[in-house]
């Protein structure tokens, strides 16, 4: 499956602009996430308190022996901790539920998005590029809603205030400490362009590591039966190791951001020390204004260290924003028209294509289409059965039906209703489908075949498709029936018993319309016969298109259409055709090839 990714580097990337698009997600939760904010800048300038306390501990009680005044302000330092303490985990409190409920609507959003993609989109798209996007990325921005937004924020008024509080106590130290504020500026603005591009490419490469593992996880048969266990060690092995050397750069320039970030206030307090040092030797500055200046030059430490990895996370942060929104900004599919007069009930029509031609989205420019001018009228009651080599349309035109995939010229007709006009909806309760791979769900039995029908479906209705499929007797053999859970892609059952409930699925809700693609081949002659016998009672109450290439398959059908390099080139009854086509007749001997993989 193709990969998805976004372009490496953006020139017009901007952090801010792309963690803005999670407003409307935070709005509902902003005044909680205000009130947070505001309880830890004030449990933040409480640290800045304590040098104070320091400096009246040291130039009172301390300096005139007062041992009642040195266990106050000490009692005054406890207080101020606790606090501290208590409103830092107030904080915590506050945003933990609002937070997780932001996370959850946004999965919510995406999943939903998710099934409202056209088939294109899906045909495109590696499936761990999008689980890593609804599971990792989303528990990136949670983190960065719960810690790097709110101290960005926090530290910033935290080292703004401190730093006046230098300048007021002494002014000549503080424009010391000041000093590497333009180097830091720089630094900061040099690591987040660097960490950004290396930050997406770490996540772009958790998505292929995802797609990897899900593959092997689901093709594990495929992986044993022809012993690739080794390959697919080594491919797993490479993408590993890509990501974990990705992981080692962003380590390193995180490492190389919070040393210099260290490294340059811990020199500037040094010279402020000597020269305060000097200034209390002097008798210029006493020394608990020198105790207070350090220890709020101390408590500003990690406001300013925390720079480095705040801004880490919020670029991991806005990356991982990115990348959901390159899935949300997707279009779904095209809504249809609804008339304002209602829906007046068509007389019977059938299934009509009128001049229909179809071309797939990634199509190279000049390649001829999958399906041109097609023409066709299947007639009310009636079962026409698609034949053709592989590679000739016949899944593509199918599947032009329900509209998994829009027709890109001419029009199709439901009983002379513009499909296009329609709602899908309202066309897929009309429309039944079963493809040729059965897809099951991690579900029961009953539950996997009811998805079929309408929301009133229950036991008399599973029955009877189950009786139609044949498939009653093994379902009545499982541990618990109908009500037995069958494993992932319902792996735990034979492709005979999968493609059967794939047709019970089909058959359940009574459709207007049908459309089996291949529905019978992994059926055994005997079971085959006695799913056909049952199948033609359930084929003269609706309208069907029947993919088959197989004559006892093609039986079931009134009539047969030979679809061959994207066009319907002959229609008859099957004997009419293997008397009047040489290729048809071909294709009926067993010698043609098989069925259109797409």
């Amino acid at each position: 499956m193709p990969e998805k990714h976004a372009p490496a580097e953006d020139a017009d990337r901007s952090t801010v602009r792309a963690l803005l698009r999670l407003w409307p997600y935070v709005r509902p939760v902003r005044g909680r996430w205000a009130a947070a904010a505001a309880v830890a800048v004030v449990a933040s300038f409480l640290s800045l308190v304590i040098p104070l306390v320091l400096k009246w501990m040291v130039d009172g009680p301390v300096a005139s022996g007062d041992p009642g005044g040195v266990w106050l302000g000490a009692l005054y330092l406890l207080l101020l901790g606790v606090t501290e303490a208590v409103l830092f985990g107030f904080r915590r409190w506050l945003v933990a539920r609002p937070l997780a409920s932001v996370e959850a609507r946004m999965r919510a959003d995406l999943f939903r998005h998710l099934q409202r993609l056209p088939i294109a989109f899906h045909d495109r798209w590696a499936s761990g590029q999008l689980l890593s996007r609804g599971t990792t990325d989303l528990m990136l921005v949670r983190m960065f809603l719960a810690f790097p937004l709110t101290f960005l924020l926090v530290n910033g008024v935290t080292i703004v205030a401190g730093y006046v509080l230098l300048l007021g106590q002494e002014w000549t130290l503080g424009l010391v400490l000041l000093t590497p504020v333009v180097p830091l500026v720089f630094l900061c603005f040099w690591f987040e362009g660097r960490y950004a591009l290396v930050a997406r490419q770490a996540q772009d490469q958790v998505g292929d590591l995802t797609t990897v593992v899900e593959e092997s996880v689901l093709g594990i048969r495929i992986v044993k039966g022809f012993g690739r266990h080794r390959s697919q060690a080594l491919a797993f092995r490479a993408l590993a190791g890509a990501l974990r050397s990705t992981e080692l750069v962003k380590a390193r320039l995180l490492a190389g951001i919070w040393a210099l970030i260290t490294v340059l206030p811990e020199l500037a307090i040094g010279a402020a020390l000597v020269l305060g040092t000097v200034q209390v030797a002097d008798g210029e500055l006493s020394a608990g204004t020198l105790v207070a200046f350090l220890s709020t030059a101390l408590a500003l430490r990690w406001p300013v260290e925390s720079i480095g990895f705040l801004l880490a996370m919020s670029q991991e942060a806005a990356t991982a924003t990115e990348r959901y929104f390159e899935v949300m900004d997707e279009p779904e599919e095209t809504p249809s028209p609804v008339s304002a007069g209602g829906t007046v009930p068509a007389p019977p029509d059938g299934v009509r294509f009128e001049n229909v031609s179809f071309r797939y989205p990634d199509a190279p420019a000049g390649a001829p289409p999958v399906l041109d001018g097609i023409d066709l009228h299947i007639r009310p009651g009636e079962t026409l059965a698609l034949v053709g080599a592989t590679g000739s349309g016949k899944t593509t035109l199918t599947a032009l039906v329900p509209r998994l995939h829009e027709a890109t010229g001419g029009r199709i007709l439901l009983d002379g209703e513009d499909i296009t006009r329609m709602e899908r909806e309202r066309l897929r309760a009309l429309v039944s489908v079963a493809f040729e791979e059965p897809t099951l769900f991690s579900a029961s039995v009953g539950e996997n075949v009811l998805m079929g029908a309408g929301a009133g479906a229950g036991e008399p209705e599973l029955r009877r498709a189950l009786a139609v499929a044949q498939a009653e007797g093994f379902v009545a053999a499982l541990p618990e029936g109908a009500a037995t859970r069958v494993g992932e892609q319902g792996m735990s059952l034979s492709g005979g018993q999968r493609q059967r409930l794939a047709l019970a699925r089909a058959v359940v809700g009574r459709p207007r319309f049908l459309v089996l693609d291949d529905p019978l081949s992994a059926l055994d002659v005997h079971t085959e016969a006695l799913v056909e016998a049952a199948l033609r009672e359930v084929l003269r109450d609706t309208t069907a298109l029947v993919v088959a290439h197989r004559p006892s398959t093609v039986l079931l059908a009134d009539r047969v259409a030979l679809l061959s390099g994207g066009r319907i080139t002959a229609v008859g009854t099957h004997h009419e055709l293997l008397q009047s086509d040489a290729e048809y007749a071909w294709l009926m001997s067993g010698e043609g090839e098989g069925d259109d993989p797409r």
